[in-house]
């Protein structure tokens, strides 16, 4: 690995990546081989990278994975969101612009592109392309069933 000036590394592991200046990574992050870094960039703790370029300030704080991913600057992407890079088959490439928001335990499916300044609502999975300035939403609307839990002899 090939580490710039001032980067904070805590208990993590680097591999065959470049990271920038002033660079915050862990605890407990995983850089994998072929990551890109650039300046400015906080890596949180239980993240993980694998043949990813990430753009200057963009901050992916925890339990995240990003691999096979293209990501511009001054993005915030929220814990448990993926890039879903692999169909059993072929990996692909998700592409994120710059100024995006990606909400909490997004599942961003590849091959995807976030146009710049999109939002991308939590608990989204994306499917297609989300346009520049958009915001993306796909939940299901949530439904309860009263008493059903009880049926299933759930929590006597």
């Amino acid at each position: 690995a090939i580490l710039g000036e001032r980067v904070k590394v805590r208990h993590s592991s680097i591999y065959d990546s470049k990271v920038g200046d002033d660079v915050q990574v862990g605890p407990y992050a995983h850089l994998r081989p072929e990551s890109e870094i650039s300046e400015g960039v906080k890596i949180g703790n239980f993240v993980e990278t694998k043949k990813a370029t990430i753009g200057k300030n963009t901050k992916i704080p925890h339990f995240i994975y990003m691999g096979d991913a293209e990501i511009g600057e001054n993005v915030n992407i929220g814990c448990g969101s993926i890039a879903v890079n692999y169909d059993g088959k072929n990996k692909a490439k998700t592409i994120i612009g710059d100024d995006v928001f990606i909400g909490c335990n997004s599942n961003l499916v590849a091959p995807v592109k976030i146009g710049d300044k999109a939002f991308v609502a939590a608990g989204s999975t994306i499917t297609k392309d989300v346009p520049e300035g958009a915001l993306a939403i796909s939940r299901v609307k949530q439904e309860n069933k009263e008493g059903y839990a009880k049926r299933l002899n759930f929590g006597k």
